[in-house]
């Protein structure tokens, strides 16, 4: 749980760095490796909203979910099972997201990716949690 915690703390920051990217005016320096490796063409696309609110929101607020669920609600007996759907649901909106990067957009953020890794092991770990849960009963 506690490495859950650290990877959705990690996720959040780099969901909100995404998403001050997002709002921002000014190119991004540190994430623009041409056309095919750009933050801002990806984060101010017309696929960097979904119903009017930023998707960079929506992963800050999945990884905070996920945050308080390892740690606050660590303890309930159906947290791990709560945090498995919060991870996979997460990860499913990280492969739709890397599928319009590849192709639609044909462009890369370093941000997302960084995203999607994230999700991909907390899913991993929230598997692994889930499966020594129910060992244990």
């Amino acid at each position: 749980m506690l490495a859950i915690a650290v990877l959705s703390l990690a996720g959040a920051v780099v969901s909100a760095i995404s998403l001050q990217r997002h709002y921002a005016k000014s190119t991004t320096t540190y994430c623009d490796f041409g056309e095919k490796f750009n933050c801002d063409i990806v984060n101010r696309s017309e696929y960097s909203t979904l119903m009017g609110i930023p998707v960079a929101a929506i992963g800050v607020a999945g990884y905070a979910l996920m945050l308080i669920l390892a740690t606050y609600y660590r303890s309930r007996t159906e947290t791990t099972t709560r945090l498995l759907i919060a991870a996979l649901a997460g990860l499913g909106f990280a492969l739709y997201l890397t599928y319009v990067e590849a192709f639609l957009l044909d462009t890369w953020c370093v941000l997302c990716v960084s995203s999607l890794a994230l999700i991909l092991l907390i899913t991993v770990l929230a598997g692994v949690v889930k499966l020594q849960a129910g060992k244990s009963t």
